[in-house]
């Protein structure tokens, strides 16, 4: 290619990523694979610079959360589980290891009760100034507290009753989780809505460092605090649909999968229209170098073509596994409680 000022010089690139914790090594030959093979000159230089550019951009969010990660994490995946009485499959080679129990519907129906508290939390917070009433927070497991959370002064009242209809959803969520689970339900683990989102925001690069991000300022900062985790519901509850047993369950999570897209869409609609174009694609560059290998994650659009539905070549919600979804919510790509879940979740999967 030739050198000129203002071209990537795609012979000379070589993203490195931290071995303890990178899951690939992105080269110039990935990238000229990636687009095909033919002349790197015009149309086709200008897209592999593109491409390379946006690679270097989740990488770079990755490493972001790798630093803040030693900070908000609190021990090993090994260590939680023993902590909270739950087990985790582990990989091993040894001819006596047992093997880990089946996921059951009750699991996976407390893996999205975890994520249900959050929500509720965020949500009842903002609107009300308290979040949910303590006979909705015992159970099995380590029962936790809530850090952060206060009531939003909303500029608009569009943006106020959003908020209200998303938290009395949110609320009707966490009701219907518990009721379906009985006495397997697990108790709201630890919650934080202070550091969480400043480590968030600051890895994104919405705020440099040193400075703090607090959700619960304004409208402005409470959409884009929702637009961290709201995507993630939905792809959580796709990924796990093939996991559910109980056609009744299916139906019932499909219930909850359609009322998270919804919210994910409004809370994308809203910021497009006040654009916040810039924002939300650093977040969703940010959740995608946590979740792993793989693209399950766009912004809201550009100037000039909006992006409100996130979907795949098909048309099709992306998918997460738990441990994807885990990866996010705890800030840490390397699945170690922290983030929203500075103890981690309750449950088996956790």
């Amino acid at each position: 290619m030739k050198n000129h000022k203002g071209s990537c010089e795609v012979h000379e690139l070589a993203i490195k990523v931290n071995p303890r914790s990178a899951r690939r090594v992105v080269t110039a030959g990935d990238t000229l694979r990636s687009i095909g093979r033919g002349a790197i000159t015009g149309h086709n230089e200008q897209r592999i610079c593109r491409h390379m550019h946006e690679e270097q951009k989740v990488l770079e969010a990755r490493r972001r959360f790798l630093r803040m990660g030693a900070a908000f994490s609190l021990g090993s995946l090994t260590t939680a589980a023993m902590a909270s009485g739950t087990a985790r499959a582990q990989d091993t080679d040894a001819p006596d290891a047992t093997a880990a129990p089946a996921i059951t519907d009750a699991d996976i129906l407390n893996f999205a009760l975890n994520l249900e508290y959050v929500e509720a939390e965020y949500y009842l917070r903002a609107v009300t100034g308290s979040g949910l009433p303590k006979d909705l927070t015992d159970g099995q497991g380590t029962p936790g507290p809530v850090a952060g959370g206060s009531r939003v002064h909303f500029a608009t009242k569009l943006g106020r009753l959003y908020a209200e209809e998303i938290a009395a959803d949110e609320l009707a969520h966490v009701r219907a989780l518990r009721a379906a689970l009985g006495n397997r339900a697990v108790a709201r683990p630890s919650i934080d809505l202070m550091q969480s989102f400043t480590a968030a925001a600051q890895a994104a690069g919405v705020v440099s460092a040193g400075r703090t991000f607090d959700p619960f300022a304004s409208e402005t900062g409470f959409l884009l605090g929702a637009f961290i985790f709201e995507d993630v519901g939905v792809t959580a509850y796709k990924g796990a649909a093939p996991l559910v047993q109980d056609k009744a369950i299916l139906e019932a999570a499909a219930g909850f999968l359609a009322v998270e897209a919804y919210h994910a869409g409004l809370v994308r609609t809203v910021l497009y229209a006040r654009n916040f174009r810039g924002a939300a694609k650093m977040i969703s560059d940010a959740r995608d170098s946590l979740d792993g290998p793989g693209d399950k994650d766009q912004g809201i659009g550009t100037a000039d073509k909006a992006n409100i539905v996130p979907t795949d070549n098909n048309g099709l919600a992306f998918s997460r596994t738990p441990a994807e979804v885990l990866n996010i919510v705890y800030l840490n790509p390397n699945g170690q409680p922290g983030g929203f879940f500075p103890h981690g979740f309750n449950g088996t999967i956790a």
